[in-house]
């Protein structure tokens, strides 16, 4: 291939473009990005950068010497594609041709859809979201978080360590449920509370006001801050006219060839592919792991070699106040069957998932030495019983 274009320049672009030079490719690389910025860590963006001096040296991504050539087309997003005249169309008018292409354009926050004029809100996805957000945060300040999952537990732990007054707004009975379940989750709840963090679960926004926001059951939530961290949205609107799946991410099979297109794929949390370690269906996996282990796989697809199957293990992490917490697999797949494996969840403990009796995947709450562990035994498919 002479020109391959890589459409996201995130962590998926990045990945995507050392891959397909490892893989061998010498043509043409070129990666489009909406950000001014070069790739850099966005992790750290609800934790380490919000609480501290936010900077891009802190969080931009080594660059290794095989992408030293790449073509990088930084603050230009991507408005359209033609998959059959092989080019890309970009905001400032100008197309780009390409004989393979990379689709790696993530995630945008899904906003609020409540009236109103409401307090300064906030989403946090880019750097300069995060210091937009950085600024409002002091001694005192009344933020709301909407949204229990991590990122929003995650903003809280940040928000109330640098001493705002935080409430966190959300519909489910507890914090990052689907993820983790009901008993981990409340356990979490438990250890926010003792920072002062307050929990108003079970309501959601019915508008915003000029002094914070009314919930769906009448009461009110007096901020100066609102945090949106109700979920993400596929950056997929460029493909359409395609005629691809786009209902939820880009659909891709097992080589992550999107629809069976020889010349197109798709890597990172905008791809939905089936995963055998799991079962044939197509999903999106929104885990860290993922950029870097689709875009190895899809560079070779894309350059035309044939591997076996594709069955990666996703991991997360999320660090909020002390705690750490590790996961591998799909906990998601396994919430109607979680077991505690070892340890206490008062203080430190390993939860595992599991489906049709099969551990599908693994939390833990501290017990940093035994995450090699529990990869091994779900990278081995090993059953674990409860202690």
């Amino acid at each position: 291939m002479r020109r391959i274009v890589v459409v996201g320049a995130s962590l998926g672009g990045l990945r995507a473009a050392e891959q397909l030079r490892a893989a061998g490719h010498t043509g043409e690389l070129v990666v489009i990005g909406d950000e001014p910025h070069r790739p850099y860590n966005r992790p750290p963006l609800s934790k380490e950068v919000l609480a501290g001096e936010v900077a891009f040296d802190r969080v931009a991504f080594r660059m290794r010497a095989s992408t030293a050539d790449v073509d990088w087309r930084l603050g230009t997003a991507v408005t359209g594609a033609d998959l059959t005249a092989r080019a890309v169309r970009l905001a400032d008018g100008t197309e780009v041709s390409y004989d393979g292409l990379v689709i790696a354009t993530g995630l945008r926050p899904r906003r609020l859809d409540a009236p109103g004029p409401g307090p300064s809100r906030h989403v946090v996805r880019t750097l300069d979201d995060a210091a937009a957000l950085r600024e409002r945060l002091r001694p005192g300040t009344r933020a709301a978080v909407v949204g229990a999952g991590f990122i929003g537990c995650e903003v809280a732990a940040t928000a109330r360590t640098l001493g705002a007054d935080v409430t966190v707004v959300a519909p489910e009975s507890e914090p990052m449920l689907r993820p983790l379940g009901p008993e981990l989750g409340a356990e979490l709840r438990r250890r926010h509370r003792e920072r002062g963090v307050r929990f108003l679960l079970g309501r959601t926004v019915a508008r915003f006001t000029e002094s914070g926001l009314e919930l769906s059951d009448g009461s009110e939530v007096r901020a100066e801050v609102v945090v949106e961290a109700v979920g993400s949205v596929p950056c997929v609107e460029w493909l359409k006219g395609n005629g691809l799946d786009l209902s939820d991410g880009v659909l891709c099979d097992g080589a992550l060839r999107v629809e069976g297109r020889p010349d197109v794929v798709a890597v990172g949390d905008v791809a939905r592919f089936p995963n055998p370690r799991y079962d044939d269906v197509a999903r999106r996996v929104e885990h860290w792991s993922i950029p870097t282990d689709t875009a190895k796989r899809a560079a070779r697809t894309l350059l035309g070699e044939e591997e076996g199957q594709f069955r990666p293990l996703p991991s997360f992490w999320s660090d909020q106040y002390d705690m750490r917490l590790q996961s591998f697999g799909a906990p998601a797949l396994g919430e109607s069957d979680i077991r505690i494996l070892e340890g206490d969840l008062n203080r430190e403990a390993v939860v595992g998932y599991h489906r049709d009796g099969g551990l599908v995947g693994v939390v833990m709450l501290g017990c940093t030495r035994r995450q090699a562990h529990y990869r091994k035994l779900l990278l081995d498919d090993v059953q674990v019983a409860a202690s």
